[in-house]
């Protein structure tokens, strides 16, 4: 409404909706937000975790079907004889087939075996706790000769001192074997 002196002036309405009209702001006030409603986020969030657990599931079905190595079995046998013969409260001896190519876990009345499918390049030796001994170059690795039957696990939790040789192609590896926790002895990173 022009004033008298030529200028625009604008009336002042008390209210709410006359002030988003002065401050310009009563157009966006009727738009819909830029932001994302609650149903979209939801329905994202359950599409991610549908498909992040069909991946989960395909990569558990990939590991799950690679073959598992003799140290592995080795592992679990030296596990379960331990557990056995803990919780029977029996001894349980492990020895390895050479024939069968398996860890055979045997008490008076049972037998267990845990076999390897490495092929029959696979040699498994129980050695004495002690280094040492009848040992021979062979092939450029040295290779202990003086081999246990088996092994024992006592009611107690406890086995036989023991080192197990792994022979595979050519290689040798020796585990030691921690007697009081039956468990593969950690060695201290070289410098």
């Amino acid at each position: 409404m022009p004033s008298p002196s030529g200028r625009l002036t604008a009336r002042v309405q008390t209210g709410p909706r006359s002030f988003l009209a002065l401050a310009g702001l009563g157009r966006m006030a009727r738009r819909r937000p830029g932001g994302f409603t609650l149903l979209e986020i939801l329905v994202t969030i359950a599409l991610i975790a549908l498909l992040s657990g069909a991946l989960i599931a395909g990569a558990g079905r990939m590991v799950g079907d690679r073959p598992t190595t003799p140290v592995e079995i080795f592992r679990k046998a030296l596990t379960e004889a331990r557990q056995y013969a803990v919780e029977k409260n029996v001894e349980v001896r492990l020895s390895f087939d050479a024939k069968e190519q398996a860890f055979t876990a045997s008490t008076i009345d049972s037998k267990r075996s845990y076999q390897t499918n490495a092929g029959s390049d696979l040699v498994i030796d129980f050695l004495a706790a002690q280094k040492g001994g009848s040992a021979i170059l062979l092939g450029g690795v040295l290779v202990e000769t003086q081999s246990l039957p088996f092994v024992t696990f006592y009611p107690d939790g406890t086995c036989s001192p023991f080192r197990v040789q792994f022979r595979l192609n050519g290689s040798a590896s020796i585990m030691p074997i921690d007697p009081w926790t039956c468990a593969p002895v950690l060695e201290a990173p070289k410098p």
